[in-house]
């Protein structure tokens, strides 16, 4: 978290912005003199320190993974690309449906979404929900404009209108909790107005930010708004690998087997309400799944 520090030496105050963070199971700090007065322009110097540490620590790398993830993918057939690509889509739609408590395996999903096999005794809104999320993320890859509130809209709808039709591509009008969450989100008659500046956020910042610090920001921005009925987390996901992949990045599975770290990222964000904390689990947590690529 980045933070204001006075200094009192005598008569005279100093500030100080300060920002602690892990590094190698050990908490660092760095900080820069802000002067004898806390500057006007305070938010956009927080900003800007905690961009330069971020660079420092884990974005030159994550270029580097781009680099290497593009380099290797120029070399491919058409068909082994279209064949990860898929494989991808499958362990993607397994954890991220399974994060919202699918009973579908990763095998049930793989012979669902790859050979058009239903698994029996399992739920059919489990079935049809995997189903329309292999269709949203193609949809999502093809999507050649930005992010607008119309796509997230329609990402919704395919997801939820063959098991969720009464709610499916609707904001919601009622309040709503997080289950196993101490967070709670916005109310119904302030999503308008937090959905207007989530879209004139994102218009403003997705050529100023590194793609990868859009995606996370995209992702708990919008989720914590939580402007649906069901499907938030899921949209979210898609919205961070839509921010990926149009910039050239490799996307990311959030696998299930994480998701206690997720979890926990997610609510100290949301809660603090620091969005360094989810950033930063981010992307270590991106760097590790891409390790590969700095070999």
């Amino acid at each position: 978290m980045v933070n204001v520090k006075k200094l009192v030496r005598g008569k005279q105050t100093y500030y100080y912005l300060e920002h602690s963070y892990r590094d190698k199971n050990k908490v660092r700090k760095k900080q820069i003199y802000l002067g004898k007065k806390i500057p006007k322009n305070i938010d956009e110097i927080k900003k800007k320190f905690i961009m330069e540490i971020y660079n420092e620590l884990w974005l030159d790398k994550i270029d580097i993974v781009k680099k290497n993830f593009a380099n290797e993918r120029k070399d491919m057939p058409i068909s082994a690309r279209d064949k990860e690509l898929e494989s991808f889509m499958i362990r993607f739609t397994y954890d991220t449906q399974k994060i919202e408590g699918s009973t579908l395996s990763l095998r049930d999903t793989s012979n669902l979404l790859e050979k058009g096999l239903s698994p029996s005794e399992k739920p059919i809104n489990d079935v049809r929900e995997a189903e329309a999320h292999k269709k949203i993320f193609y949809n999502m890859l093809d999507h050649k404009k930005n992010l607008s509130l119309q796509i997230c809209l329609l990402w919704n709808k395919l997801l939820l209108k063959d098991t969720k039709q009464d709610i499916a591509g609707k904001i919601r009008n009622h309040q709503v909790a997080i289950s196993r969450s101490k967070f709670v989100p916005p109310m119904p008659s302030e999503l308008d107005f937090l959905l207007k500046e989530f879209f004139d956020w994102y218009n403003k910042e997705k050529n100023i930010l590194h793609p990868v610090v859009l995606a996370s920001l995209a992702h708990l921005k919008f989720v914590t708004i939580h402007p649906f009925s069901d499907g938030n987390g899921r949209i979210s996901r898609i919205m961070m690998n839509f921010v990926l992949q149009k910039n050239g990045y490799p996307m990311l599975n959030i696998e299930y087997k994480n998701r206690n770290s997720y979890y926990s990222a997610l609510e100290r964000s949301q809660i603090k309400k620091d969005d360094s904390i989810f950033v930063q689990w981010f992307l270590k947590r991106y760097l590790k799944e891409y390790d590969r690529y700095l070999r």
